[in-house]
This record gives structure tokens, sequence and C-alpha cells, in this order.
């Protein structure tokens, strides 16, 4: 892994900038999450509607500590137990502290702390959790090589990060953290 790659990939979202990675089964997209615009360009990339919400990412449970505090013990162990992994976890959100393009008409966040090393790079290059949405047009397959990301969205792309994605064949499960019952498989 070459550092300078996740430092650049930082300083681009940190600027307002889309940025496409590998994660642990397809390219994705991200951004910074509290960048209203910058969300707002990749969802008019990808064609997606805010109200769906989107998944953040984050290199460790530090980094979503603000969702974690209000949890009981049983929901903080059902995420312990499953991160980092290829786990992604709604959790309620009942202060607010994700912003609503984040949420978009959910009460919970779509949350995943990574087992990928190329995106706990990213994470702890960026110093926080990042948007992992799959690089794809609404509707269409994910990309999953880097020429499929170029081709759905080409120059629109403020920075492609290089990498290898992860061994998974599909993206990751979704659970709502209330009930463990299973929203995407």
């Amino acid at each position: 892994m070459n550092q300078q790659h996740y430092s650049q990939a930082a300083r681009v979202l940190h600027q307002g900038g889309v940025i496409a990675y590998p994660t642990e089964a397809v390219w994705g997209l991200g951004c910074d999450p509290y960048n209203e615009i910058a969300v707002q360009k990749l969802l008019s990339l990808k064609q997606r509607p805010v109200e769906k919400g989107i998944i953040l990412v984050a290199a460790s449970m530090e980094q979503v500590q603000p969702l974690l505090k209000n949890l009981d013990a049983v929901s903080l162990a059902r995420l312990e137990a499953s991160w980092p992994g290829p786990n992604t976890w709604l959790i309620p959100d009942p202060d607010n502290v994700i912003p609503t393009w984040i949420k978009g008409e959910h009460a919970s966040v779509a949350v995943r702390v990574s087992a990928h090393a190329g995106v706990i790079a990213l994470c702890k290059a960026f110093g926080g959790p990042v948007v992992s949405t799959s690089a794809n047009i609404a509707g269409l397959e994910p990309a999953r090589i880097l020429s499929e990301v170029s081709a759905y969205f080409g120059d629109f792309i403020d920075y492609y990060l290089p990498g290898s994605l992860g061994d998974l064949e599909q993206p990751t499960r979704i659970q709502d953290l209330r009930d463990s019952r299973v929203v995407r498989s």
C-alpha cells in the first residue's frame, strides 16, 4: 500500500471531492459524509435518491463513537462481535449526530467498520468515516474492476484510489441492530 495514494484521497475528500475506491466486494464511491454538496454530487452521479440513505464505513469503532454512546450492552456486544468485518448495521441515531443527507428518510444510519486494509487506510488518512456506496449507476451492476468504474463515471470522479478488492462475492449484508433482521443479504 502506497501511503501517498491514501493521503491524496484524503485531501480530495476534505476538498469536497468524490473518490472511487476498492472495498470488500465491489468498487465504491466515497465522499465526506458531513459535506452536503459532496454527498449530493455523489448521489447525482449514481442517480440515487437521497431518501434511500447511504452507508458509512469506518476504520474503527472509535470513528463512529458518537453513534454508539446510547446503545445498550447487548447491541454494543453485537457490534463488537462482528467488527471489524463485512457487516453493515443499521444503528439508531436518536441524537441526529449523522446528517439527514446520509440517513435519508430513516431514523437509523447504515455503518460498517471494515476489515479491508485499503478501506482502513483510507478512513485513517481521512480521519473519520467515509461514505461507502457501490460504484454504479442505480439499477446497474456494481463495478468489480476499475475500467467499469471509469466507464460509468469517467472524469466525474475526482480521484481513483488504486488497490484490490477484498474476497467477498457480494456487497456486505445489512442488518438492523435493534432486532438483527437482515435488510440486505
